[in-house]
């Protein structure tokens, strides 16, 4: 699962790598949190576009947004076949700009979060989905979620689960949705080689969905593991009185 990213590359540097047209200007963000605003990169008449879309996937087809639950992932291996997500597949598929993402590993005291993110410091491409609901008055929302798949080796350790990072060289690939059909578009979610990403132990101040600055993404001391409670000491046993020999052999 993916429930919090950052995307602090400057918007110069961000347009630059994914090759849209518009210039957002945009303030770095550390905690990027479910229900909130995120960048996304989509094809529309055949040129890529960015957009502000709310994180957590509305399907087309819901009556009542509040009573339905947010879909922030979509699992890869079913995404074809789901109803809130194959039509998304077939026909909106998006990149979502990030930096890096948070995972927390479950311990014996509590979770650990780690942030991952490109040795090369360069920003990644999660590959997402991104649906239009249209409310009874006319109203609409757009929304995203993100596709994950099974870890790779270097996360398996903390999280069963990653986002699918799509390469630049297959972003066409993944986003042109009219001349790339949803099955061989598919073929791209698989777990980033292990040489790509790096994994670094945070603050816990990241658990907070309000702290969003700098200090998140800065790497902690590793938490040692608490030291096994000392055993409590051996009662000394007292000495036996030594019994009266009364002439007759032990029998025991």
């Amino acid at each position: 699962m993916c429930g919090r990213y950052t995307l602090i590359a400057s918007p110069e540097a961000l347009r630059a790598q994914f090759g849209y047209e518009e210039q957002p200007d945009f303030p770095p963000r550390y905690n990027i949190a479910p229900a909130q605003p995120i960048a996304i990169v989509r094809l529309i008449d055949g040129r890529r576009q960015f957009a502000l879309v709310r994180w957590g996937l509305l399907p087309s087809w819901v009556k009542d947004p509040k009573a339905f639950s947010l879909l922030l992932n979509a699992r890869g291996e079913t995404v074809l076949e789901k109803p809130a997500f194959r039509a998304a597949m077939r026909r909106r598929r998006c990149l979502i700009p990030a930096d890096g993402f948070y995972e927390w590993e479950a311990t014996s005291e509590r979770k650990r979060p780690y942030y991952v993110r490109a040795k090369s410091g360069k920003p990644l491409a999660f590959a997402g989905l991104w649906e239009t609901w249209t409310g009874p008055n006319g109203e609409e929302l757009e929304t995203a979620t993100i596709v994950t798949t099974r870890a790779n080796a270097l996360l398996a350790p903390i999280h069963d689960r990653m986002p699918v990072i799509i390469p630049p060289e297959a972003f066409d690939l993944w986003l042109d949705c009219t001349k790339v059909d949803a099955q061989t578009a598919a073929a791209l979610i698989t777990p980033a080689p292990e040489d790509l990403l790096e994994v670094i132990p945070v603050s816990t101040d990241v658990n907070r969905t309000a702290n969003d600055n700098p200090k998140l993404v800065e790497p902690a001391a590793e938490i040692a593991e608490p030291a096994p409670a000392p055993k409590p000491a051996a009662k000394r046993a007292s000495p036996k009185r030594a019994k009266k020999d009364n002439g007759q052999g032990a029998l025991f």
